[in-house]
């Protein structure tokens, strides 16, 4: 993303909630063994983790879309696209991030029918939990806005390097990563992993 406020802004919020997804995962991973166990031994079950399941799947996906794209962790067939002039892969990047912002405006508008539509006939899930709709959809809409958010900002600021000229940085930021991005981007993980392990060592010690 560009280095500027609410681009930082952006990833702090985004590295928030996926910190936070995974440690609600983890939580429900282990309710979800505690289900397992209480059923096969005691005959007992916690109702509803496989429901609280769905609506976890729904949400992590709705906000992992954010954070893939900040990585630029998005599958793109690139053998094409990295023989071509740099003017033309800079067009085509800017093309796919325009309609990337495109898509995800139409999943928002289409999720706001799905959520307004539970909220105004109060629906309720046909399960035990019995549900209120409108919560877990609340949720999963606002990751929804999130990506789409984080979508049309970089593709204005694409079409604004495409306008200035500037291809060179525009395939850098919204090209394909080529290999030697994705070793430096490993090799980068792993030493900040190494220095956190340190720094725990050196509490320790």
């Amino acid at each position: 993303m560009p280095p500027n406020l609410l681009s930082r802004s952006l990833t702090r919020l985004v590295d928030t909630l996926v910190i936070s997804v995974g440690w609600w995962l983890v939580l429900l991973s282990i309710l979800s063994c505690i289900e397992m166990v209480t059923r096969k031994l005691f005959n007992f079950s916690l109702q509803g983790i496989d429901e609280v399941g769905g609506y976890t799947l729904a949400v992590t996906a709705a906000i992992g879309y954010s954070y893939t794209l900040i990585t630029r962790g998005h599958t793109r067939i690139d053998f094409l696209v990295g023989k071509l002039p740099a003017k033309a892969r800079a067009l085509l990047n800017t093309l796919a991030m325009l309609t990337l912002a495109a898509m995800a405006v139409f999943c928002i508008l289409r999720g706001w029918v799905v959520l307004s539509e539970s909220i105004e006939f109060q629906s309720h899930s046909t399960t035990p939990l019995q549900t209120p709709m409108w919560i877990p959809q609340s949720i999963w809409f606002v990751g929804w806005v999130l990506f789409a958010v984080i979508c049309i900002y970089l593709a204005l600021h694409a079409l604004w390097l495409l306008l200035r000229g500037e291809t060179d940085a525009l395939n850098r930021a919204y090209g394909p990563q080529t290999l030697e991005e994705e070793i430096e981007s490993e090799a980068g993980e792993v030493l900040e992993q190494l220095r956190e392990e340190q720094k725990h060592e050196g509490v320790k010690a």
